[in-house]
């Protein structure tokens, strides 16, 4: 069997040589440090749940009729009457959020240790690419099942587009395809979700994977291993990433399996985050939720747009500040002044930044979920504002100060000198 499998690669091989040497450039001879560690699990995770969420949603189509009078009962008729249908659904949805997750996590990495820095400008550039990409194909998504909060959740975050003067209405118009969230919403949201969005999502993890492989890897030292070469041209702090890093990723994908099966399994809802209790409810246009909120990974965003103030009654101010809380992070390379790359070696301002920023977004998180009298109100003497509204205001102010302030207090942090290697 093994003289027969060789004989198939080599006549492959000499009919396709290319296959090969791509997988020699990208892998086996590919060199990445040596000193990796738990933080670089989550690219390589991006891509395994990239493959899943393709794999199910084409068994999903298989059913799904992209109507608005069927729509919600084809994916009843998935969960119900499909042989193994229910695990499809739940594979896809607990998939939509693990991806999220999981980019979540592997941005917060590059922040860590300065991934976003000279010469991984593009890389990063990319990544934030992928990361708009996938937030509009989630949208795109969150539509499909025509339950109540697919329904009027995307007719609230279609709404806000009116907003933007002078085009607002014809670009919400644009988007829905009518007057109201409808049949033809559904239909292109459909399409743009199964064919046009990941189309463009694999064309971007293309770029970003050439674009890093073209720079080499960071590391937790923020050390160039380029820069120190042996006799046989190879860094001496690498490693071919073939055999070493994809055993490495296969571990890591067999604990994130796991968890993940734990979840499909035994709590798909995860609590009505992962799935929402009104979305087992068919879209009704006269019946409104009483509480309307975006799947949790959106909702930082969204509670910095209920944060902002109307101005004359338009919510433009908001949408505004939600779309330039996502834009900034395209500047990140530029807006950080720090001589050092990796968090190991940066001072205490830095440090404390990052920290405030982590519990910032994740309390803006919680607050999008809510409803905003979730703390109550403050008495007459602050008008009875509501407590989570101010919060949400305090906590998006220090959103932007992140950010704002990253020229000045990167330039003037105490930092320690980098090693000329890798530590392990």
């Amino acid at each position: 069997m093994a003289n027969r499998l060789t004989a198939l690669w080599n006549w492959f091989d000499a009919r396709m040589p290319s296959v090969a040497e791509e997988f020699r450039k990208h892998m086996t001879e590919y060199y990445a440090p040596k000193n990796f560690n738990f933080w670089y699990f989550f690219g390589a995770l991006s891509i395994l749940v990239l493959a899943i969420q393709i794999v199910s949603g084409i068994f999903l189509t298989m059913n799904y009729k992209p109507d608005a009078n069927l729509a919600f009962g084809s994916v009843e008729y998935i969960m119900r009457d499909v042989p193994g249908g229910w695990l499809i659904r739940y594979i896809h949805s607990t998939g939509g959020s693990a991806f999220f997750i999981v980019v979540y996590l592997h941005m917060f990495r590059g922040m860590l240790y300065g991934s976003y820095k000279q010469p991984r400008e593009l890389v990063w550039i990319f990544g934030v690419l992928l990361y708009l990409t996938l937030m509009a194909e989630a949208f795109m998504g969150y539509l499909l099942p025509w339950g109540q909060m697919s329904y009027w959740g995307a007719q609230v975050i279609v709404n806000l587009f009116a907003s933007v003067p002078f085009i607002g209405p014809d670009l919400a118009l644009w988007i829905r395809g009518d007057y109201v969230v409808g049949d033809a919403t559904l239909n292109r949201f459909f399409a743009l979700h199964v064919i046009a969005i990941p189309l463009v999502l694999l064309g971007l993890v293309a770029a970003h994977i050439l674009a890093l492989h073209d720079v080499g890897s960071n590391n937790p030292d923020g050390v160039e291993i380029k820069k120190k070469k042996g006799p046989d041209g190879h860094p001496l702090d690498g490693i071919p990433f073939h055999p070493y890093y994809t055993v490495k990723d296969i571990a890591g994908a067999v604990v994130f399996m796991m968890l993940f099966c734990v979840v499909m399994f035994f709590v798909p809802e995860m609590g009505g985050y992962f799935l929402e209790y009104n979305n087992f409810i068919p879209a009704d246009p006269l019946k409104t939720p009483a509480h309307i909120a975006p799947v949790w990974y959106f909702t930082p965003y969204y509670s910095i747009l209920r944060a902002v103030p109307p101005l004359f009654t338009s919510q433009f101010p908001g949408v505004l500040a939600m779309g330039i809380a996502v834009l900034i992070l395209f500047f990140l390379p530029w807006l950080d002044r720090s001589p050092v790359k990796s968090i190991r070696y940066r001072g205490i301002f830095y440090k404390s930044a990052l920290a405030i920023f982590v519990v910032t977004f994740l309390v803006l998180g919680y607050l999008g979920t809510e409803p905003i009298t979730v703390w109550g109100q403050f008495g007459p003497w602050l008008g009875n504002a509501d407590v989570a509204t101010v919060a949400a205001r305090i906590f998006t102010a220090l959103y932007f100060a992140f950010f704002l302030l990253m020229p000045w207090y990167t330039a003037i942090d105490p930092c320690k000198p980098e090693p000329d290697r890798v530590t392990m």
